[in-house]
């Protein structure tokens, strides 16, 4: 898909608009101003170097964090053109920084595929940063420009000689904007570099935070199929890791996936390299395809009688894990955030390209064929018992519904969005908490026992489990088939656990249950973890409340602490019922971590390792993590 970029030149950039827009409503533009979409403007500005590899014409990409809070993304394809566009009369670089919706064309020397319209958010992240400087090496120059709050600080400047072809934009994010926090978080970028270098063949993604000085390289000789390896590394395959790739009409398709012994389903999307989480036209007509394909498979085989019915898309995924790429040509996406896609034709270059090659393996392979059809007929089992328990369930539910658990401490408050649930040990903080809250807005359930490990018990077990009954009836939502998200009676739910080993398994269990029974409270976001101080330390009046050791370190060297008035709040109840308050309940001053599916699937994988029966993974995660630990609790 390489392009001649012979045209590639100034009015290669259409305009469409101007800037000011975005600074005074820029939900509309990266959808939200929070933590999430601060790194929004990261992607913005890879993407853009992510699209010149797919073209081609990049190998390299670095990204640099700063102590300055900057951040800077370059990469070796081809400049950007600096010459006076037709139409702005400006620079086609200070065109493509200023003049909202100005992008590189697709066809005419521009990009046949591209992730979006190329460069056409340069200048959302202009506008929402304090100060952007951009620096573009070619024809043996260097050409340096500044902004401040997107208006140019002087003209273009030559200010050296090279020989490179390269592009550098820094960019400082706007406080004004950015309220929460205008910090990069080092392993939020990471983790999509990480993607993105299985995602796009022969480049190389470097990250360095020069905060820390921490470095990492990418790169992946076998793409999604290495991904595919990477995703599975805690399950036990079946078969290796199918791969393939091919073009049709226009659209590359490029599919990887493996199934293993254990409940896994674990499908991702792309479309041009993004993320397209809500399984649109491509994902929809991939599970059509592969159900379709062993369905036809075991009755041509005689595995799957007459009178058996059709096995469904929701048996044939619950073992897979799978990665599906496609690039295509002037992509629709749904709105900037690029959820969703609308391409009609993609569906028919997947079904069809999967399919053919899905079947010519299976005849091909016929051991692993009934492997997986076995392993496949096993979750049609499943699924109809698992039916038949949960409507046992729910019948038996029903005259539970209207009636909220003895033990919760409900809020006055009727409106989700102003409500709190705080999930708290029955032993621990569940008196404190109590005793403590804003009752117009908090409310407390305590646990009394651990709850069920969700991953391992068969599923009439899970709701037979009291704890788990209390839970789902004090959230009112409901679960499978008649889950509605529209009845959850509180937005902000808080898991508030111990210090130590039982409070982090709790918590494991808890984060475990909501992934794999309640996920759309966590694409909410509406899943929270309390952060309650380690420690407090005194000095005469003043005192100190620290939630790391190396913040604990940090203040008794400034205010030389003698070690016998440090405190160390291993469990909530060391507290007395205000300090809870002030130091986690209290809006006003608490810190909260808010879960991410990312979070719950981390907490997952490492649950499978610590907990299930396979001892060899237990063994290289406690060595390869033993020498780290620096205070255990037995």
């Amino acid at each position: 898909m390489t392009q001649d970029n012979s045209n590639y030149w100034a009015d290669s950039i259409q305009v469409l608009e101007w800037l000011e827009p975005v600074r005074k409503r820029p939900w509309m533009y990266i959808g939200s101003t929070d933590e999430r979409w601060l790194h929004h403007l990261v992607w913005e500005i890879v993407d853009n170097s992510i699209d010149e590899a797919m073209a081609g014409h990049c190998d390299t990409i670095i990204v640099k964090l700063w102590v300055d809070g900057s951040c800077l993304v370059e990469d070796n394809g081809r400049w950007i053109p600096t010459w006076v566009h037709s139409k702005t009369w400006k620079s086609s670089l200070e065109t493509i920084l200023t003049v909202l919706h100005a992008w590189g064309k697709f066809g005419w020397g521009g990009y046949k595929v591209s992730g979006w319209l190329h460069w056409v958010w340069a200048s959302v992240v202009n506008a929402l940063s304090t100060k952007l400087e951009a620096t573009v090496y070619r024809e043996w120059k260097i050409f340096f420009h500044s902004y401040e709050r997107w208006v140019p600080v002087w003209d273009i400047q030559t200010i050296w000689k090279s020989s490179k072809t390269w592009t550098i934009i820094k960019f400082w994010p706007d406080w004004e904007i950015f309220k929460a926090t205008t910090t990069f978080v080092y392993k939020t970028i990471l983790d999509r570099l990480r993607q993105q270098a299985y995602l796009t063949k022969w480049i190389t993604l470097i990250i360095n935070d020069e905060r820390t000085w921490e470095k990492y390289k990418f790169y992946f000789e076998w793409w999604i199929k290495s991904y595919v390896h990477f995703l599975n590394k805690t399950e036990e395959p079946i078969w290796d890791i199918f791969y393939i790739e091919k073009e049709k009409n226009d659209v590359f398709v490029e599919v990887s996936m493996q199934f293993n012994k254990e409940y896994s389903n674990n499908i991702i999307s792309f479309v041009n390299n993004i993320h397209t989480p809500e399984w649109w036209t491509h994902m929809v007509w991939f599970r059509t395809a592969l159900t379709r394909t062993i369905n036809k498979y075991a009755r041509d085989k005689g595995i799957l009688k007459e009178k058996d019915q059709n096995l469904t898309n929701e048996d044939v995924v619950e073992w897979l894990t799978a990665v599906i790429s496609v690039k295509v040509i002037d992509p629709q996406f749904e709105w900037q955030t690029k959820a969703k896609l609308g391409t009609a034709e993609v569906r028919w270059a997947v079904d069809s390209v999967f399919s053919e090659k899905l079947l010519e393996f299976l005849e091909e392979n016929p051991s692993t064929a009934r492997s997986i059809i076995e392993k496949v007929f096993l979750a049609a089992k499943a699924r109809l018992a698992a039916r038949a328990a949960r409507d046992t369930i729910i019948r038996k539910w029903a005259l539970e519904w209207m009636t909220l658990p003895g033990k919760l401490a409900d809020c006055s408050s009727r409106k989700p969005e102003n409500s709190e649930l705080y999930i708290v040990e029955w032993d621990s903080a569940w008196g404190s908490a109590k005793q403590w809250r804003n009752r117009e807005i908090q409310a407390i359930l305590p646990l009394r026992w651990k709850i069920l490990n969700t991953e391992q018990a068969r599923i009439d077990r899970i709701f037979w489990n009291q704890e788990i009954k209390n839970l789902i009836i004090a959230l009112w939502t409901s679960v499978w088939e008649t889950f509605d998200i529209s009845k959850l009676r509180y937005h902000r739910i808080v898991i508030m656990t111990d210090a130590d080993v039982d409070g982090a398994h709790i918590r494991t269990l808890l984060l475990t249950f909501f992934f794999r029974y309640l996920r759309w409270v966590i694409d909410g976001w509406y899943l929270y973890i309390a952060q309650p101080p380690l420690y407090k330390l005194t000095k005469w009046k003043n005192s100190w409340y620290v939630y790391s050791d190396e913040e604990k370190e940090k203040v008794i060297a400034e205010n030389d602490i003698s070690w016998e008035n440090i405190q160390r709040y291993k469990w909530l109840w060391e507290m007395n019922p205000e300090q809870l308050w002030e130091t986690t309940m209290d809006p006003d001053k608490r810190k909260m971590y808010r879960v991410t599916v990312e979070d719950a699937k981390k907490a997952d994988e490492i649950f499978k390792i610590l907990m299930w029966d396979e001892v060899a993974p237990r063994r290289r995660f406690i060595q390869s993590r033993a020498k780290s630990v620096k205070n255990l609790d037995i």
